[in-house]
């Protein structure tokens, strides 16, 4: 066989062998999504929008690790901010009730969980 065509055939092959691994791998990470339900959380609100931390307590994690998580909040404050400095102060406050955001991971400290890598949109648990 020409050498030329058993390098085409072989970048063929390549290409076929990682569209099907990426295939696999995408629809892993969707059925991954772990769930989480915390009692209640904070998520201060900058003039960019929403922080990608979530401060919780009370929450029920799932066992296994996951890349993604979909946490339900009973009752989530935000604080929305006058500027973006921590110092700055609080303008007004909104409290939102059944919600629910993906995370990408957590980290706990006692009985507070750190929720990082959120998207910014809510959801209203049905």
């Amino acid at each position: 066989m020409n050498s030329a065509l058993k390098r085409l055939l072989g970048a063929g092959v390549a290409v076929a062998t990682g569209a099907t691994a990426l295939l696999g791998t995408g629809a892993g990470t969707a059925e991954a999504a772990g769930r989480a339900h915390c009692d209640r959380a904070e998520r201060p609100i900058w003039s960019e929008g929403p922080s990608r931390n979530v401060t919780a307590r009370h929450c029920d994690v799932p066992d296994q690790d996951h890349r993604w998580y979909t946490v339900e909040f009973d009752t989530l404050v935000q604080p929305h901010q006058k500027n973006d400095y921590v110092d700055g102060g609080v303008e007004r406050t909104a409290t939102l009730h059944d919600r629910s955001i993906r995370c990408l991971g957590y980290t706990t400290d006692k009985d507070t969980v750190n929720w990082f890598g959120c998207l910014p949109r809510l959801k209203h648990v049905s």
